[in-house]
């Protein structure tokens, strides 16, 4: 299964875009070990938010772009393509902002990650009324 469209004129040589040369290519250094690291805890954490909020009716969640200056709303599988892409190519994908959007659907990172943290020590606590009881 791919991630991505698949681009029809890959490999043939009438490609429209085969000229076209994107000078930001050159300007971007690897990944650095650190970087990836951070993508795939990332990765491991969207997994986490999503088997969370998902079942409470969250699509996914919302980003402020610094490019454009809008909020991007990622569903769940989109966003982790795109954690995913930026791990093997080294680059984020082209975005769009979202058509019509149910903002009330999409919550931040930060929400997300407060919420697993707040489920996680409840979970603590429920531990240690366990072994009181004992």
């Amino acid at each position: 299964m791919h991630e991505e469209p698949i681009d029809p004129f890959n490999g043939d040589p009438a490609d429209p875009a085969a000229g076209l040369h994107d000078p930001d290519d050159e300007l971007l250094e690897p990944l650095g070990e650190e970087e990836r690291q951070e993508l795939l805890e990332d990765l491991a954490d969207l997994e986490i938010y999503q088997a969370l909020l998902a079942p409470r009716g969250i699509r996914g969640l919302v980003m402020d772009c610094e490019d454009c200056r809008q909020a991007h709303y990622f569903a769940w599988d989109l966003l982790r393509g795109n954690l995913r892409h930026l791990l093997t190519e080294g680059r984020p994908r082209v975005h769009e902002p979202a058509y019509d959007p149910d903002p009330d659907r999409y919550v931040t990172w930060e929400y997300a990650r407060g919420y697993a943290d707040g489920v996680e020590d409840s979970l603590g606590d429920d531990s240690e009324l366990d072994a009181e009881e004992s």
